[in-house]
């Protein structure tokens, strides 16, 4: 069929223990929790399948963690050593295409296989090579899947983690997609699922048989997003590094468990001015703001907000964070930690210079400036030598 994609999906599960165990093989066969030791609010990092059918879960507590897995061996995190692991992951996925999507150190990696049929011959034949390649130079066994776009390639990998393969013939993406619980659908959010549950609806069939003008009732703007989900329509290219749209995250992690807006404010503000000063340095603006929180309980939520002309000012960063904040902040659960990130970025919009007999120019140009003496002070004397004011409001 003309226009059909191959896209091929690796999954190395529980990639942390499986590049210590690669690193060490008498942790094989044995439960391992990764996660930062000696600190009391310290949270699981990764765990293995053992201790994860114990019960331990990703961001759980430590002291939970041992005592539902009390035999389990303890390890320091090594991010760089993942990233090495994923980096040498990705160099192998390039042997068959140049376009490889690499999620960091995640164990999780996309190939575009169409039309690479005549150098390598079947996209089911390269993704067994591969996996065979994987396993021996780098003793890791990642699952595979293949299938028509990401989504469903994703989905695939899930159904048969941790060990495994998958091919979903193309066209017949709705019909393996029709009986899986909703949980194993890629993209939809833990709120999407309490209202799809609050409707009874626990199978992605039985949500696919809703309108979108039905979604809409419930979901709003992200009704048509959902529906695609359900139909297994998923166009989103494989991107390589190079070619993805440039975006800045910065996070931040609370001492302790907050519900108090003030606190979650200031520790927004310090985000809003950290990622201004490097789109500053970028000499771009961002055209979205997002901020994400995770709760106490380990779930986790987002919400965006646009700014039409862009803007890497502090303040407007953190006024349009501010409404962000109130889309991901939907429970009144306390956050443990706090994400913002600026994503379409582009170019200053060209600025307008003031005419002879203005009696003032505009409030958006006093604000660039006092940015700007703000930078030379916080430049010569700290960071924190300029504390705003609005960190003082309740």
């Amino acid at each position: 069929m003309v226009g059909e994609r191959s896209i091929l999906h690796l999954n190395v599960a529980d990639f942390a223990v499986a590049v210590e165990r690669t690193a060490d093989p008498g942790l094989r066969g044995r439960p391992v929790i990764v996660a930062p030791p000696g600190s009391p609010r310290a949270r699981v990092y990764d765990m293995s399948e053992e201790a994860f059918r114990a019960g331990v879960r990703k961001g759980m507590s430590l002291l939970r963690a041992l005592r539902l897995c009390r035999d389990a061996r303890l390890l320091p995190p090594r991010p760089g050593l993942y990233r090495r692991a994923m980096a040498a992951l990705a160099r192998m996925a390039l042997r068959y295409t140049p376009l490889v999507e690499a999620e960091e150190a995640s164990g999780h990696l996309y190939l575009d296989l169409t039309g690479a049929g005549r150098l390598w011959g079947p996209p089911r034949d390269v993704a067994r090579r591969l996996h065979r390649e994987v396993r021996t130079e780098l003793g890791l066994d990642p699952i595979w899947t293949l299938a028509a776009n990401k989504l469903v390639a994703k989905a695939a990998s899930r159904l048969v983690k941790p060990l495994g393969e998958l091919l979903v013939p193309p066209g017949e993406e709705e019909c393996f997609l029709e009986p899986l619980p909703l949980e194993l659908l890629p993209g939809l959010e833990r709120d999407d699922l309490l209202r799809l549950h609050e409707f009874n609806l626990s199978r992605v069939g039985q949500a696919a048989r809703w309108r979108v003008d039905h979604l809409a009732v419930v979901f709003g703007a992200r009704a048509a997003y959902l529906h695609r989900l359900f139909h297994g329509r998923d166009d989103t290219p494989v991107l390589p590094p190079e070619r993805r749209p440039a975006t800045l995250r910065l996070g931040h992690e609370f001492t302790e468990e907050t519900e108090r807006p003030r606190e979650v404010y200031v520790a927004l503000y310090g985000l809003a001015e950290r990622a201004g000063a490097g789109l500053r340095r970028m000499g771009r603006v961002a055209r979205r703001v997002g901020v994400e929180v995770e709760y106490a309980d380990g779930m986790r939520s987002r919400g965006w907000c646009g700014h039409r002309d862009g803007t890497a000012l502090d303040r407007t960063l953190f006024e349009t964070a501010r409404v962000a904040l109130g889309r991901a902040w939907r429970r009144r659960v306390r956050l443990r930690r706090l994400w913002l990130s600026c994503s379409r970025l582009g170019l200053p919009p060209p600025v307008q210079a003031g005419l002879p007999f203005t009696p003032h120019d505009g409030g958006g140009q006093r604000h660039v400036r006092l940015q700007e003496a703000l930078d030379r002070i916080r430049e010569r004397f700290g960071p924190r030598a300029v504390l705003p004011g609005i960190l003082l409001e309740g």
